[in-house]
């Protein structure tokens, strides 16, 4: 295929290609394979896999978007490749970290060790919108908060990884990994036989695992459901996923109530106990008791039942503090501080602005930096000072000045590219990746690869689906 011979990696870590017409070595048997195809053959693939993935239902919503509500969600038929020496040192970092973020939740939610050493300033703790109070002397099965994280990577011009953050409340994405295996297996079965490629497959029985492991030991056969705000919500073809491949419930906030002191949910033969929960519904609308008295989709009573060890929550309530973005730049003295460890991965030089001196100095360089709001997900609440206009820089600027608690900064890193099939070529864009951790009390299991998310548009460095991103199939390979 003539496009991949003149592919050129321009000025960045490209994640295949080290220069022109020279794969990285893991790459090699790919890139050969793929140059036996026409361009025409590769695009007929990739529309090939697209229809699988409409037929299989594979979809994500977008509020407020004129184009309808539900989308395919988009998919690049060339994959990216991690090497296994490198894949079993991101797998140590992961660990670590996640090791570090639990302790660290134990610890603010029980004595607070780590605030009375001040190692972190009390008050950032405190003003934290997933701080919350009543969770305080709460004390989880196993002392897990965190057992589903999905921890975005990226991966600099210099080719070193970095964190760019933590999703420890109800990260999305998963079910993407496994169905863009499916189709890629089925549309390439050749490849995955030449190339020793780690299996995707089995994440649904590790997550079942991990649920299963907090119920309380004399049950026998405990029940398991997945709680969904319901089928707007965005990510709710993953929810239903899921409880699918776990076989499990999949219920709504009005499916459940709490009787007698414990939960349990509606069944055509009357009510059934339910002993592990797992939500995929933000802290603040769980319990309308507890937190958002207008909430509709969560359960009244659900906290109390929870903070009486009668029910387990994954991932348990409050976790979301650690997903602030001002406390993400005190992860590594996290790791120092519960670990007597140095951190394996590298996180952002990070400003934060609630400090005076980082406050001038973000507002006085504002287009070349990267601002980010420090409770916004889905790319939104950011600035991209480098592609922003004068106007939006200034607007921004304000912003941080009337609340700069709420704001960070981080210099513009640049995001390793992957050749990708756009229109009638094959060109480089941007990619990121969220791999999957489950910890399971004693052992913490990083699932292989993760959700590469592209930026379909040219030079954007934003990759998340609601902002014009798409996905690949993500290969590690289990030599070399």
């Amino acid at each position: 295929m003539q496009k991949l011979d003149t592919y050129n990696p321009g000025n960045f870590y490209d994640e295949l290609f080290m220069d022109v017409g020279e794969p990285r070595p893991a790459a090699a048997a790919l890139i050969e394979w793929l140059q036996s195809l026409s361009l025409e053959e590769l695009q007929q693939h990739e529309k090939t896999a697209k229809v699988a993935l409409f037929k299989l239902g594979v979809t994500f919503n977008v509020y407020n978007d004129n184009q309808g509500v539900e989308r395919v969600f988009p998919f690049d038929i060339i994959p990216r490749i991690i090497a296994a020496q490198e894949w079993s040192q991101l797998q140590q970092g992961l660990k670590q970290r996640i090791t570090a973020l639990n302790l660290f939740l134990v610890d603010l939610y029980g004595e607070q060790k780590i605030l009375k050493d001040g190692k972190i300033p009390r008050e950032i703790i405190e003003s934290a919108p997933g701080f919350l109070k009543p969770c305080v002397g709460i004390k989880p099965p196993l002392g897990v908060w965190c057992h589903i994280t999905g921890t975005d990577l990226i991966r600099d011009r210099d080719g070193q990884w970095y964190v760019l953050e933590d999703n420890l409340r109800v990260p999305s994405g998963v079910s993407y990994v496994l169905e863009n295996r499916r189709v890629m297996k089925s549309t390439f079965p050749e490849i995955f036989q030449t190339l020793n490629i780690q299996p995707v497959d089995d994440y649904p029985s590790h997550l079942l695992d991990t649920l299963l492991n907090l119920a309380p030991p004399h049950l026998s056969n405990p029940t398991v459901a997945v709680l969904t705000p319901g089928i707007y919500n965005s990510a709710y073809f993953e929810h239903s996923f899921l409880a699918q491949q776990m076989g499990v419930e999949l219920v709504e906030g009005r499916d459940l109530v709490v009787v007698d002191g414990y939960l349990q949910m509606r069944t055509t033969k009357g009510l059934r106990r339910v002993d592990v929960l797992y939500r995929r519904i933000d802290d603040d609308f769980l319990d309308p008791a507890a937190f958002r008295s207008d909430s509709m989709l969560g359960v009244r009573g659900l906290l109390e039942v929870y903070r009486n060890g009668r029910v387990a929550l994954a991932n348990a309530p409050g976790t979301g503090v650690a997903d602030d973005k001002v406390v993400y730049a005190y992860v590594p003295e996290m790791i120092r501080y519960y670990l007597g460890e140095e951190p394996i991965l590298n996180t952002v030089p990070t400003y934060l602005c609630w400090r005076e001196k980082d406050r001038e100095y973000v507002l006085q360089n504002l287009d070349k930096l990267v601002v980010k709001s420090a409770n916004e997900a889905g790319g939104y609440g950011m600035l991209v000072g480098v592609a922003a206009t004068p106007e939006e820089r200034e607007a921004f600027a304000e912003k941080i000045k009337a609340t700069p608690r709420n704001y960070i900064a981080q210099p513009t890193l640049c995001l390793s590219r992957v050749p990708t099939l756009i229109d009638n070529t094959i060109d480089g864009r941007h990619v990121d990746l969220r791999p999957y951790i489950l910890h399971q009390g004693d052992d913490v299991y990083v699932h292989p690869g993760g959700l590469t998310r592209v930026a379909l548009k040219k030079g954007s460095l934003v990759v998340n689906s609601s902002q014009g991103g798409g996905s690949k199939d993500t290969w590690v390979l289990n030599h070399g």
